[in-house]
């Protein structure tokens, strides 16, 4: 057998040699003749994956070690007997410690006391109701967004963006790019919604850059018609909107997703969607030599501040996004460098947080974030 695979996708290497031939190629260069003669194909978001790519070609399954899968043309895939599968909710726990960082700043740059502020999570599946989770941690006034689970969930309360759009505070977008139908996602940040937003509105996007419009994003920062834009994903990538990036609070180069758990649950979800659809006959298959926190005990005493600042500087110390954020700016021509060679980063339940002195309040706060809590003796 033969697979071709995408050389910046972590701890598959040695996997699948046994099995076939293994060829390591750059995503966004992978190429008509390297599949042609190939069985499967394991990719991320860079390789488009469409009849230019893969008629004629022996491949059976593409497996995307990604959330997302608009770099697949699905129905030609379908079409021509070409399995596909994505990795749904892989990166959740990362997209989620993502956001937790930036309400972290919010509060610890900003000042800003989030608890009372009204936001809507834009798309309420793997990733969204995890944010959802931190939000509330937070004390925020949570407002889930999803019409695609409203209709299939007509008992569970879900909200109109457009009917609450003026009371927002923050908005944050966590849903696929989808660009037709009744509940397509492209430029679901318009200028029909950005009519009814507070001008001290918070927009965050993580999703998919296409999610947002950016050249109105940048028109309505300049214009101080919002107040503070984070960005981790943009159109036209990696040939992002420099300007874009002057003026955001926050730009990252699309790796909310790329904790090495986050990376690990896609590699293990393709090589067993892989092994399935091949009889390779390691369908339990699960990663090895995911690297330990630098720090992994975090001190805490309740008793010099308050829960969301102790939570806050919890976050911040697994994680400062604030560090991504200057790396872009340094070198935003690097986009996918610093993607390809993103750093180490874990998510919460690699960490232990010994809490000084008792206060259940947060130690409940940080359990559901997925820490481990202990007091300290």
């Amino acid at each position: 057998m033969k697979f071709i695979i995408d050389d910046k996708i972590p701890f598959i290497q040695g996997v699948l040699e046994k099995f076939g031939e293994v060829r390591y190629l750059s995503g966004k260069e992978i190429k008509r003749e390297d599949v042609k003669d190939a069985d499967a194909l394991i990719t991320r978001t860079r390789t488009k994956c469409n009849e230019e790519l893969l008629s004629d070609s022996k491949v059976r399954i593409i497996a995307s070690a990604t959330i997302g899968y608009d770099h697949i043309d699905t129905k030609w895939c379908d079409t021509n007997g070409i399995k596909w599968t994505n990795a749904p909710g892989c990166n959740s726990g990362s997209v989620m410690q993502y956001i937790a960082s930036v309400f972290s700043l919010l509060i610890t740059e900003k000042g800003f006391d989030l608890k009372g502020k009204k936001i809507g999570i834009v798309g309420v599946g793997n990733v969204g109701s995890k944010v959802s989770i931190v939000a509330k941690a937070f004390g925020m006034d949570v407002f889930e967004i999803d019409p695609p689970r409203q209709e299939a969930e007509p008992e569970k309360r879900f909200y109109s963006l457009n009917d609450i759009a003026s009371e927002l505070d923050i908005i944050t977008f966590h849903t696929p790019l989808t660009k037709e139908g009744k509940h397509k996602t492209f430029h679901l940040f318009n200028e029909e919604l950005l009519q009814k937003l507070k001008q001290d509105v918070i927009i965050i996007n993580s999703s998919r850059g296409e999610v947002v419009d950016n050249i109105l994003l940048k028109n309505a920062l300049r214009e101080n018609r919002i107040a503070l834009a984070i960005l981790d994903v943009w159109e036209n990538e990696p040939d992002i909107d420099l300007e874009l990036l002057d003026k955001v609070w926050i730009g990252t180069p699309h790796i909310a997703g790329y904790s090495q758990d986050g990376k690990a649950n896609g590699t293990m979800m393709s090589i067993r969607a892989v092994s399935r659809e091949t009889g390779l006959g390691i369908d339990n298959w699960e990663p090895a030599g995911i690297p330990e926190p630098e720090q992994k005990i975090i001190t805490i005493d309740p008793k010099i501040t308050d829960n969301n600042h102790a939570l806050a500087n919890t976050i911040l110390h697994t994680y400062n996004v604030r560090n991504d954020d200057k790396a872009l700016r340094e070198a935003p021509e690097k986009f996918e460098y610093l993607r390809g060679s993103y750093p180490v980063r874990r998510e919460f339940f690699a960490y232990r947080v010994m809490l000084k002195t008792v206060n259940e309040t947060l130690k409940q706060k940080l359990e559901g974030l997925g820490f481990e809590v202990r007091y300290k003796k």
